[in-house]
């Protein structure tokens, strides 16, 4: 659902199989949420074969605009062999300060919901092709009832 600018500096490059081709739908969803103010609004999403963790903005090209959700992108547990745990160009950058985590693991994300936060632990497997692989907690956010975005646990 978030915004991945692959292209640093002026203009931009998009994947067009994600959100990023859908801009009006998008940009409708994410001004319903800024107008109407959900306390925390989360969205799961998948198809990445690997693990995301952003703030959903209102507008993704000005950075100052406001929170109004979470994403949580779980990859997926053994597509495309083991994955790497290489930083891509698009990662953290200043054209994408709303995401905060990235890792290209095969794994899964363990999600534990109580009446005040939504937590999420990102686990990745080192390897996917070796039976009994072991598997680590890469990265845990929180998302607080009250207070959209993702705060690192």
């Amino acid at each position: 659902m978030s915004q991945t600018d692959f292209k640093a500096g002026e203009g931009g490059a998009f994947n067009m199989d994600t959100w990023d081709g859908y801009l009006a739908d998008r940009d409708r969803l994410m001004d319903f949420l800024a107008k109407q103010k959900p306390s925390n609004p989360v969205c799961l999403s998948g198809d990445a074969h690997s693990h995301w963790a952003m703030d959903l903005k209102a507008d993704f090209n000005n950075p100052q605009s406001a929170i109004v959700g979470s994403e949580i992108v779980c990859s997926s547990i053994s597509s495309g062999g083991n994955g790497d745990d290489a930083v891509h160009r698009y990662f953290n950058t200043s054209d994408n300060p709303h995401i905060k985590f990235y890792n290209n693991r095969r794994g899964y994300v363990r999600c534990t919901l109580t009446p005040d936060t939504w937590k999420a632990d990102y686990l990745s497997m080192l390897e996917v092709t070796t039976p009994f692989g072991t598997i680590s907690n890469r990265a845990s956010f929180v998302v607080e009832n009250g207070r959209p975005g993702l705060q690192a646990d």
